[in-house]
């Protein structure tokens, strides 16, 4: 494994990143947001007719538009112009996002401040995953791609365990007013993270140890290596397009999961947070564990593997068991479907010139956010009054679908090399 003082200047800014955005979100985002806009829509008594689980969906699905409206220029601005640019861009969209999140005091306000989120993911993850992707070298990415997963997944896991610390001070009950008090923690640390986009820089970038895999070798290719790197150039279409369904899939569910532990399960604020820290562990050190196994099993074959895993584990979840069965369950759900995305980001970047990383990623985000948050709003109809059965049984099934082309993409991904250490 390569050395952490022997990274790119911009794969340590990586990190440092994604350690403070991820803890920001860990404590803002997620189950007190949700929490957040329930207790608010049934201290009004609804708001234009709504249930509180369908405006909740109508909060995450506004993210998803603004992300879809503006992702794709933004990704083809990322190719053509230098990326440092559209980090620094993103960045002043994130802080009026933030500033507004604070501010809020209506249901107006909160949906404003979500535009403005989902409008600073729409420009950033392109150009962000583009100038890292381009600032490690090819064939070797899936070792750096997994431990930025558990730095971000353990940065992630700070925030709800923080937040045990706070509702011990401010009290262990869903109230409006204590989780606004949470929600600022977070908010002022996601604040400063957006800060850090400011200090990416294109000179730092790779040349050609960095390129496409099959880019770098076109000229040195039999003609039998050739016809493979034509049939090959298909992973990028089954990788995005399975991506985009567990994206649909995972939105229907994961933004109601705090909600269902809170009305089937009668759970209080300490033991959500609780639950949901030692996940987002979980989440990293499977993605760790896949990324060592995928060395000798294949990294396609490992995405199929815990994919389908997690799956089983959803289904599970769906017959409400007994809540000692349903907090491991839930845990492993979570850690196994995510370790998945660093062997695909590896196999993405690897596959995919530097002049089209851009494009390509900001089709990646799209599938975690328009189809993520787009499909909460399906969500929130399909649960109404607390039918979560229904809703986990519907997005099993998308994941199932979503195996297809993970199986298709077998025979065509390489296995990796060890990195030099």
């Amino acid at each position: 494994m390569l050395k952490y003082r022997n990274l790119n200047k911009n794969v340590k800014l990586s990190f440092l990143f994604e350690a403070l955005q991820s803890f920001g979100l860990g404590i803002w985002m997620g189950n007190i947001l949700s929490l957040y806009v329930i207790l608010f829509v049934e201290r009004s008594n609804g708001i234009l007719g709504f249930t509180a689980n369908e405006l909740l969906g109508i909060t995450a699905g506004v993210s998803g538009i603004a992300m879809t409206a503006i992702v794709f220029p933004a990704g083809v601005m990322a190719d053509k112009h230098p990326r440092q640019i559209m980090l620094r861009i993103s960045a002043f969209m994130g802080i009026i996002a933030m500033l507004c999140l604070a501010l809020a005091n209506s249901i107006l306000m909160i949906l404003i401040a979500m535009l403005l989120w989902g409008a600073f993911q729409g420009i950033s993850r392109p150009a962000f995953e583009s100038i890292l992707a381009d600032s490690l070298p090819s064939g070797n990415r899936s070792g750096i791609y997994a431990i930025l997963h558990l730095v971000r997944q353990f940065s992630m896991a700070a925030g709800p365990f923080l937040n045990v610390l706070l509702f011990l001070f401010l009290g262990d009950k869903w109230d409006i007013s204590i989780l606004k008090s949470v929600m600022l923690v977070g908010i002022l640390i996601s604040l400063i993270s957006t800060v850090i986009l400011f200090f990416f820089r294109d000179d730092r970038s790779m040349g050609n140890e960095s390129e496409s895999i099959f880019h770098k070798n076109e000229l040195e290719e039999s003609e039998e290596t050739r016809k493979f790197s034509k049939l090959a150039k298909r992973i990028p279409i089954l990788l995005v397009s399975a991506n985009v369904l567990v994206g649909m899939g995972a939105g229907m569910s994961i933004k109601f999961f705090p909600v269902f532990f809170r009305s089937i399960y009668g759970l209080q604020p300490i033991s959500v947070q609780l639950i949901m820290g030692f996940t987002a562990v979980f989440t990293g050190i499977f993605g760790l564990l896949a990324q060592r196994f995928s060395l000798k099993k294949g990294r396609a074959e490992m995405i199929f593997t815990v994919q389908f895993s997690a799956t089983i584990c959803l289904i599970a979840i769906g017959f409400y068991p007994a809540i000692i069965l349903l907090i491991p369950l839930f845990i492993l759900r979570g850690a196994l479907m995510n370790a998945a995305q660093p062997l695909s980001r590896s196999i993405l970047m690897d596959v995919v010139p530097k002049r089209n990383r851009g494009k390509w990623n900001s089709i990646e985000t799209v599938a975690w956010g328009l189809f993520w948050n787009a499909s909460a709003v399906v969500g929130g109809f399909l649960i109404g009054s607390n039918n979560f059965q229904r809703c986990f049984f519907i997005t099993a099934g998308i994941y199932l679908v979503a195996a297809i082309p993970i199986l298709m993409l077998i025979p065509l991904v390489h296995k990796e090399t060890e990195q030099e250490k």
